[in-house]
């Protein structure tokens, strides 16, 4: 068993790291308000975005935009994988890279050839340990961003796909649902994919465009793939808050449950003491009365 003073050392180190644990849900839930608030805002814009560009999108043929046309073969395919900078967010990093992994093999096994743009530090050492191919890397910046970094990593993208270096495009990142719930999703930046007519029952609202179709695409169709990967760093960045201010919350409660462990055990340790002790008094006075 061990000692009074190991016990009281390691409930002395228990109750530092419970102070520490409890900091940072306190910084994690002050930092995800802000970040809640900033998705909330954007949210409608993207939807809205997403609507329009649907509209305009059903109405022409794919090839009339470079950024609508799917090619018939898909040689190079670049993944966008969004983390944390840092970790203590329980399994929310490991959940998104394994997902970028998963896709990775899947195209691989079709033939084509992957590179990685990592946004934050968690998935740029992830890809770059098991030695797959960095398109760009940008980590140290999931503390403090902007629209743009989004427009940044839009325009390398865009630019990679016009120039042919990409066939074709895909996100992952963390979509914030609630403080319990933060989902791993992938989707297609690059082709844009055309949303289907929908055959609606009565009479559809026809809209007319000025300028022609086609010159408003050129326009949105960039600045909807910014959109894009603006959403998928705020989802991220509030779903990382969200991530670590529960797993610090558990941390916090397991420390508790330690503490509560080891002064039980410096009860049952102090009691057994104070019991052999009586039992050598006891002993010795028995001794004395016989001798």
């Amino acid at each position: 068993m061990a000692s009074f003073r190991e016990i009281q050392r390691k409930i002395g180190a228990v109750k530092k790291t419970k102070q520490i644990t409890k900091a940072m849900n306190m910084v994690a839930s002050a930092k995800l308000r802000g970040a809640q608030q900033r998705i909330e805002r954007f949210r409608p814009y993207a939807e809205k975005y997403y609507e329009i560009l649907s509209d305009l999108s059903s109405r022409v043929d794919s090839s009339i935009h470079p950024l609508l046309e799917k090619r018939e073969e898909i040689n190079n395919v670049g993944i966008i994988v969004v983390t944390s900078d840092k970790g203590l967010c329980g399994s929310f990093n490991a959940n998104l890279c394994q997902m970028g992994a998963r896709l990775a093999r899947e195209k691989k096994d079709q033939g084509q050839q992957v590179k990685f743009l990592c946004v934050g530090k968690k998935g740029r050492d992830f890809f770059r340990k098991r030695g797959y191919e960095l398109l760009e890397a940008y980590p140290e910046v999931m503390n403090n961003f902007d629209f743009q970094l989004a427009n940044d990593i839009g325009t390398r993208v865009i630019n990679s796909y016009l120039e042919k270096d990409l066939d074709e495009v895909h996100l992952i990142f963390g979509e914030f649902h609630s403080m319990v719930k933060q989902v791993p999703t992938a989707s297609q930046v690059l082709p844009v994919v055309q949303a289907e007519v929908a055959e609606a029952e009565g009479p559809q609202s026809e809209y007319l465009f000025e300028p022609s179709v086609e010159g408003l695409l050129a326009e949105i169709l960039p600045r909807y793939i910014k959109v894009q990967v603006y959403r998928g760093l705020l989802d991220t960045s509030c779903s990382e808050h969200a991530a670590r201010m529960t797993a610090m919350d558990n941390a916090t409660k397991n420390c508790d449950e330690m503490v509560d462990q080891l002064t039980l055990a410096y009860n049952k340790a102090r009691q057994a003491a104070i019991t052999t002790e009586l039992m050598d008094i006891v002993g010795g006075a028995e001794a004395l009365k016989q001798g």
